[in-house]
């Protein structure tokens, strides 16, 4: 079976712990239900996600090298 999480053109996506996660909020200023969402059936998604973690998705930009979002992993 293929690990499609390996794949060159799948950004890298980090669980953010529990402190980093309340940053990420408080920078923000959102709650985690205001983030877009993530399945945590998505192949992308490391092993150790579980609902309700918050991912970090950094992906190449054209315009600013590098682009990075947040996700909520969701059943």
């Amino acid at each position: 079976m293929v690990d499609v999480s390996q794949h060159e053109l799948v950004p890298e996506h980090t669980v953010l712990g529990d402190d980093a996660a309340e940053d990420v909020l408080d920078e923000y200023d959102v709650t985690r239900t205001a983030l877009p969402k993530i399945k945590l059936d998505d192949p992308a998604l490391p092993a150790e996600a579980e609902p309700g973690d918050i991912v970090e998705i950094v992906r190449d930009s054209r315009t600013t090298d590098e682009a990075t979002v947040y996700r909520l992993v969701i059943e």
